[in-house]
C-alpha cells in the first residue's frame, strides 16, 4: 500500500522519514515507553534509523504494517507514534506511543481515533489492542477511543524475552457508527428451559 496522511483536527499522521529518527530516538529513550512497549531496550539511535528508514517503509510496501508519526498541525516535532499491525483477514492490531512531555491533552486518543477510521475505510472488520496487565495509561487511551474490554489475555505478550499477561481490547465500526465491510452476527444469550 502507498503510504498515505491523515489529518484530525489537532494533528498531522503522516509515514515517518529518515529526518524523523532523531525525535523517535529521544522519545524512545524514556523509560515508561521502554517499559510497556516493544522497542528495544536500550533504545540506540541506530535502532531509531532502522525504525525509519527500513522497518516503517518496508510495512507500507508489504501491505503489512502501517506506521504514523503524529506532529501537531501546526508543525513541530514528532509527538508520538501509532501504527496498524496485520493479525489476519480484516484483522488489525493498533500500538502506540507518546512522548513523556505530550501526554495527559487527548492527542494519542485523537490519533488512535483517526487510524482505526481510516482502518475501518480499507476494509478491516475487527481492530484489537492489546497492553501487558498495568499500563493503565495504555488502556486509557484505548477506553477513550471506544475498545471495549474483553479481558486478560494470558501469556499474550512476549516482552524482553518474557511472556506476559495482556488485556485484550476490539474496536468494531459500528461502534463508531460506521458500516462493516462484513455482517456481523452477535452472539445471543441463550437460556435453558
Amino acid at each position: 500500500m502507498e503510504p498515505i496522511t491523515l489529518t484530525t483536527e489537532r494533528l498531522r499522521l503522516r509515514p515517518f522519514t529518515a529526518a524523523d529518527a532523531d525525535a523517535v530516538y529521544e522519545a524512545c529513550q524514556d523509560p515508561d515507553i521502554q517499559r510497556w512497549t516493544t522497542v528495544p531496550s536500550p533504545y540506540t539511535r541506530a535502532d531509531a534509523e532502522l525504525f525509519v528508514t527500513r522497518l516503517v517503509p518496508d510495512g507500507w510496501r508489504q501491505d503489512g504494517e502501517y506506521a504514523f508519526a503524529v506532529e501537531s498541525l501546526g508543525g513541530g516535532p514528532v509527538l508520538a507514534a501509532t501504527g496498524l499491525h496485520a493479525r489476519g483477514p480484516g484483522v488489525r492490531e493498533v500500538g502506540f506511543w507518546l512522548s513523556r512531555e505530550h501526554r495527559g491533552r487527548g492527542y494519542m486518543t485523537e490519533a488512535v481515533g483517526a487510524v482505526a477510521r481510516w482502518a475501518f475505510s480499507i476494509g478491516v472488520h475487527r481492530l484489537l489492542w492489546r497492553a501487558e496487565v498495568g499500563n493503565a495509561p495504555s488502556r486509557a487511551v484505548a477506553e477513550r477511543t471506544g475498545f471495549t474490554i474483553e479481558g486478560v489475555e494470558r501469556a499474550g505478550l512476549v516482552h524482553h524475552d518474557t511472556v506476559r499477561d495482556c488485556w485484550l481490547g476490539s474496536l468494531l465500526p459500528s461502534d463508531l457508527g460506521l458500516p462493516s465491510p462484513l455482517p456481523y452476527l452477535p452472539a445471543k444469550a441463550t437460556t435453558e428451559a
